[in-house]
């Protein structure tokens, strides 16, 4: 297993140096779910709830959430972000909505906590939509899928986590 890079030699937190590294290009894939009510789904499906189009929304959190990473995440490098995509699946006979985020930079260090942080924050911003009609919505299953990339290279989940 790899040594921890956030922690100096006498064992404290610290932000990983990578001012040695060559910028390199980088993306991260990640996805989570979120298993809501009957009634929710339709709200979602019919895209006009008294809140808005709930998808469009949780499109836009999901970008800005990417964008505040390292302001989430205390030993996160600030990154330029060239492109995030963020993608929506509906699954008609569970009411579960699948969101999936590809995260892009050429940079330092991976963007894999961007990935993973826009689908948070995405998803989050599902169920504070949907909150007044089903409280017991239940976000389920956020991860890495795989990263391209950097000194470690390219990395792809083997087998996807139960839900």
């Amino acid at each position: 297993m790899s040594e921890l890079t956030h922690f100096n030699k006498s064992g404290q937190a610290h932000m990983v140096d990578i001012s040695l590294k060559q910028p390199t290009k980088r993306k991260a894939t990640a996805t989570g779910s979120i298993k809501i009510s009957p009634k929710a789904y339709k709200l979602v499906k019919q895209g006009n709830s008294q809140k808005g189009d709930i998808l469009g929304i949780a499109r836009i959190a999901a970008i800005q959430g990417s964008k505040q990473t390292s302001n989430l995440i205390p030993l996160c490098h600030p990154l330029p972000l060239t492109h995030i995509n963020v993608s929506f699946t509906c699954h008609d006979e569970q009411y579960r909505l699948t969101l999936q985020v590809i995260a892009e930079t050429e940079g330092k260090t991976g963007v894999e906590m961007e990935a993973l942080t826009a689908v948070s924050v995405g998803l989050l911003t599902i169920y504070d939509m949907l909150k007044a009609v089903d409280k017991a919505m239940a976000i389920e299953s956020i991860y890495l899928i795989e990263k391209h990339g950097g000194k470690s290279g390219d990395w792809k989940r083997s087998e996807i986590p139960l839900c």
